[in-house]
């Protein structure tokens, strides 16, 4: 009762949903997994975890035990996305920043795809050989 209660005040949604099985993730899974979420900008735990279908709880936790084994600290990890300055949005220079951002944004983009797909990959790979009909 109180368990669902401090998670209903940190995330009501998690909350509602039952108590997940322990699982057993490889290390290659969780591996790739804390990359997708460091090379991710803006990206947050839950989003992530649930692309994954994984905690967002374990997620966090594997991405803090990663930055730990590489003598990382925690807020030098994933900057912040940085406020833009009010600059007319007609300069050339603003332009090409604008520009530059969004290519950033899209490479951002494709290696969090990539990465998606190998995950989905060595999933079905690995399934295919559990099946055996």
């Amino acid at each position: 009762m109180v368990d669902t209660l401090i998670l209903d005040l940190l995330d009501p949604e998690e909350a509602r949903r039952p108590p997940m099985a322990m699982k057993d993730y490889s290390d290659e899974f969780k591996a790739d997994a804390v990359a997708l979420y460091e090379s991710t900008p803006g990206a947050t735990y839950k989003s992530i975890a649930a692309d994954l279908g994984i905690n967002r709880a374990t997620l966090r936790e594997w991405v803090l035990r990663d930055r730990e084994h590489r003598g990382v600290s925690a807020t030098a990890a994933k900057p912040a996305v940085e406020p833009g300055v009010a600059v007319p949005p007609d300069a050339p220079d603003e332009r090409i920043r604008q520009l530059e951002a969004r290519v950033a944004e899209l490479e951002a983009s494709e290696r969090k795809l990539a990465t998606e797909r190998d995950i989905l990959r060595k999933a079905a790979k690995y399934f295919a050989g559990e099946t055996n009909w």
